[in-house]
């Protein structure tokens, strides 16, 4: 007898004799409510396992343990004593108030991984809550670009406990916990010195679009959530197998093992991150650099050498830029390599970088030997948008031109533009060929763009410009002050620019030349649309 066909026997008499409750039950007594267990709990142990082995690898981050060393726990104490412990109704009710499209349907098994969440592993859980702040914001801004529900990035919960670095029994890596085979089909750099299944940007994009293949298959996004786990040929075969029924609790008992255990673990771990303080479980204040930035590499560096040079502690610029295998980032001159740091230590890079790639390059690289080369090249953040959604246009850099400029005449962002074109810096050049998405039906009128002149692009955008002005800033002559009679050049301050992004588009200009010249005392206090003066050299 298979194991299938026993399930059937054995099982369908108990699934039809299962009673999950929904919203609709919170009217009814939480005591008048009768729970039905599965025929053998062990169906969902196997995940549970898997969860424990995921929020015990927590501990082995890095910066986790750094936390940790001071961070304490206000309600440690009195959460030891005083477990908080909640009716039916109140679980009930508290998931019927999450904004949700994922049915978040509660019963025994999901009340089972609540209290593994809110119990157990309440320190796990801390952890997870810190992590979520420097994870969750770029997780729903990449997931509302493809549609994506945002409840749906709790699934990263259970998957690895926000552990970019988790890996499976089986093989699945990363914070999405992909598979070889199905990161490669979703375009991830998987070869001996990268892994991008552990980059946490890049492995969302992945998983975003994953699951919204998956939500096109079965227009269900808990079937989809089961399908990401179990794959969509064992979620058709349940379907068949239950008569051609599409509700994940009608499907429950001819699903794999593991897989029964996934959906209401998601729930839980749902209801867990938006409930915590009910249960007394703080965030623990992490040490992961909240703000940090990207440098493009054309030749191989070793993270060692960017470590010891600038002085930051290896392990935290490992657990930062986890997608580097062996500790090398193979950039090559005809494919850059992204690398983060922290933002505080970007201008350091910048001036030493000579120093670092040359630092110890005997130690780091045998000089008889090439470093090896990517199987496959993609890029760690570049990603192409969805057809059926947006429409691509093209636009040749023009003598003049910046990135402030380009992104004003198509109305995007600035930082959207150099994400989509891999721009380090602001840096352009001209006859570059840049790629800028609009919504699909509504690119039409910026087609034209290429072909304009700057005044008329000017124009196009509703901006004034000046009479002989072929550049981004206009110049004009400064009739007071020390520097009478002397030319300067008025800027528009653009989303994202800094004093010293400014500066670095006039040779000779520094932040401080901008700062004196404009009575400016915080560098950090320009605002998009104020105008800048700017005296160039020579």
């Amino acid at each position: 007898m298979t194991k299938y066909s026993f399930l059937f026997r054995s099982g369908v008499a108990s699934l039809f004799g299962l009673f999950f409750f929904t919203g609709a039950a919170l009217s009814q007594e939480a005591d008048s409510l009768q729970f039905a267990e599965p025929d053998s709990f062990s169906a969902e142990g196997e995940l549970i396992l898997r969860i424990d082995d995921n929020l015990d690898s927590l501990l082995n981050l890095w910066y986790v343990n750094q936390s940790l060393e001071t961070a304490t726990d206000d309600y440690l104490a009195e959460a030891d004593t005083l477990m908080p412990d909640f009716s039916d109704s109140v679980y009930m009710q508290r998931l019927a108030e999450i904004p949700s499209v994922v049915n978040l349907t509660y019963n025994r098994i999901v009340k089972n991984y609540i209290n593994v969440y809110s119990r157990k592993r309440r320190e796990q859980v801390r952890i997870m809550l810190g992590l979520s702040e420097y994870y969750f914001p770029a997780f729903e801004e990449i997931f509302d670009l493809y549609g994506v529900p945002y409840e749906i990035k709790y699934l990263s919960v259970i998957e690895s406990a926000l552990n970019p670095r988790a890996v499976s029994r089986v093989g699945a890596v990363g914070a999405w916990q992909f598979m070889y085979s199905t990161g490669k089909h979703y375009g991830l750099t998987i070869n001996s010195l990268v892994d991008e299944r552990r980059d946490p940007i890049a492995a969302t994009h992945a998983a975003a679009r994953f699951l919204a293949d998956l939500f096109e298959i079965y227009h269900d996004w808990t079937l989809a959530l089961a399908a990401y786990n179990c794959g969509p040929g064992n979620v058709n075969k349940a379907i068949r197998r239950s008569g051609g029924k599409r509700d994940f609790w009608d499907i429950y008992y001819f699903l794999p093992r593991e897989t029964r255990g996934y959906v209401p673990a998601f729930i839980a771990a749902t209801y867990t991150m938006n409930y915590y303080e009910e249960h007394l479980i703080t965030r623990a204040p992490l040490s992961l650099p909240r703000v940090t930035d990207t440098i493009m590499v054309y030749e191989p560096v070793h993270l060692k050498q960017v470590a010891e040079v600038l002085n930051i502690p290896i392990a935290e610029l490992r657990d930062i830029n986890p997608q580097y295998r062996v500790d090398v980032v193979p950039g090559t001159a005809k494919h850059g390599y992204a690398i983060k740091i922290p933002q505080d230590e970007v201008a350091a890079f910048i001036d030493l970088q000579d120093s670092i790639f040359a630092y110890k390059d005997s130690v780091f690289f045998d000089p008889g030997k090439k470093v090896a080369s990517p199987q496959r090249y993609t890029a760690s953040y570049r990603v192409d948008l969805p057809e059926d959604k947006y429409d691509k246009l093209s636009y040749a850099v023009k003598s003049g031109d910046n990135v402030g400029f380009i992104a004003d005449w198509y109305d995007v962002r600035a930082s959207d533009l150099r994400y989509w074109n891999n721009i380090n810096r602001n840096l352009i050049r001209v006859g570059q060929k840049l790629v800028i998405y609009k919504p699909k039906g509504g690119s039409a009128r910026y087609k034209p763009l290429d072909k304009m002149s700057f005044s008329e692009k000017q124009a196009f955008a509703g901006r004034a410009v000046s009479s002989g002005s072929t550049s981004s800033a206009s110049v004009s002559s400064q009739a007071e002050g020390p520097d009478e009679g002397v030319e300067y050049i008025t800027y528009r301050v653009r989303e994202g620019d800094s004093l010293w992004l400014i500066a670095r588009q006039y040779p000779g200009v520094s932040e401080t030349d901008i700062s004196r010249l404009n009575n400016i005392s915080n560098a950090s206090k320009i605002k998009p649309g104020q105008l800048l003066k700017i005296k160039p050299k020579g």
